[in-house]
């Protein structure tokens, strides 16, 4: 592949996954549902898994689930800059509809821009949500109990994605812009860890609880990006055609990496530093989930508009799973997977969430 092409590439790559900083502390405004939102519709997949859809709201972006609360939180943000329309969504997993939402702060009284909110995750350890907010530079903490805004977290250049490591107490967060990770005390909100890599573009992260090793994908240099507690510089493991999204084995020796301009799954010995298999799931391939009872993995592909799941032991997809268009995320928690997408196939306009019930 030319310089030229790959170039070209990368650019739509950022531009159909990554959205376009300010330490503000303003209370989130919350608005209650009654639970009127339109009944889940249902099918079936090939080899057992079900799948129910809801609509939601516009323009979703990733979500994530809290076991201690038993709910779903749902990113969404509207438009190009000034966004003026954003919210945190909190939803009733079993119904998929939608119990609260919480509007981000005001950052400029002129054009009623919000700090809008892209990438989610959950920190159930001390009860609270945090956020990427791409267009401020930054990333933001909420309170799961009452969705207050607790802090604005500024200086991680175009924040896209951020995971939770409760054992260690650190939120990390990938900064697409500067090439930079970062990790936050999820107790104090204090920035504990910076690591720059010139010329890196950190999307997707994964994080080993067992370790302390974050894992980035970047998607500008075909690579993960390994960053562990007691190494001074981070080491580079080589993967597929533009990995956007990372996720990681139940013991953490083997990291999965969707790979968009490939529209492939890369299955990576971390030991080694060896791509084991590749496994083309669909054009597009932008979200990656490990359902840890199982060992399969999902891939939300954007293109043909599903979910493969796939087996990496043999190296083969072994159920299709159709969400309806651009799946934008895709997370799983024992034995159930989220997904969200960006059809606006919804009544008015909204997204859908996707309720995946995994067969085995």
């Amino acid at each position: 592949m030319t310089s030229i092409t790959r170039r070209i590439r990368r650019t739509a790559a950022v531009a159909v996954a990554l959205a376009a900083g300010s330490a503000l502390a303003v209370p989130a405004t919350a608005t209650a549902h009654s639970g009127h939102a339109s009944a889940p519709t249902g099918s079936t997949g090939s080899t057992g898994s079900t799948v129910d859809s809801a609509p939601l709201v516009k323009s979703l972006y990733q979500s994530a689930y809290s076991e201690r609360n038993n709910v779903l939180w749902a990113t969404s943000a509207v438009g190009r800059p000034p966004v003026t329309t954003s919210s945190l969504v909190k939803v009733d997993p079993r119904t998929l509809q939608i119990k609260a939402t919480y509007t981000p702060p005001v950052t400029n009284t002129e054009t009623g821009a919000v700090e809008a909110v892209y990438g989610v995750a959950v920190d159930d350890e001390h009860n609270t949500v945090w956020t990427t907010n791409t267009r401020d530079n930054s990333v933001a903490v909420y309170s799961q109990r009452t969705g207050k805004h607790l802090a604005s977290l500024p200086g991680v250049n175009h924040a896209r994605e951020i995971v939770v490591d409760e054992k260690h107490d650190l939120a990390w967060a990938s900064g697409f812009g500067d090439g930079t990770v970062v990790a936050f005390d999820t107790r104090t909100f204090k920035e504990k860890k910076r690591v720059t890599v010139e010329g890196a573009g950190p999307a997707g992260l994964a994080v080993s609880e067992k370790t302390g090793a974050a894992y980035a994908a970047d998607l500008q240099n075909d690579r993960i990006i390994e960053i562990t507690p007691k190494s001074e510089s981070p080491r580079f493991i080589p993967v597929g055609d533009g990995p956007i999204s990372i996720a990681l084995s139940k013991d953490g020796r083997t990291a999965y990496t969707a790979d968009q301009a490939a529209g492939a799954l890369s299955v990576v010995d971390l030991r080694s530093g060896a791509v084991t298999k590749t496994v083309p799931t669909g054009a597009g391939a932008l979200s990656v989930a490990t359902d840890r009872r199982s060992g399969h993995v999902l891939v939300a592909n954007r293109t043909p508009g599903n979910i493969t799941v796939v087996d990496p032991r043999e190296g083969k997809v072994v159920e299709t799973l159709a969400t309806g268009a651009n799946p934008n995320h895709i997370q799983v928690t024992d034995g159930t997977a989220y997904a969200v997408d960006k059809s606006g196939t919804g009544p008015e306009g909204q997204d859908k969430v996707h309720r995946i019930g995994l067969g085995r």
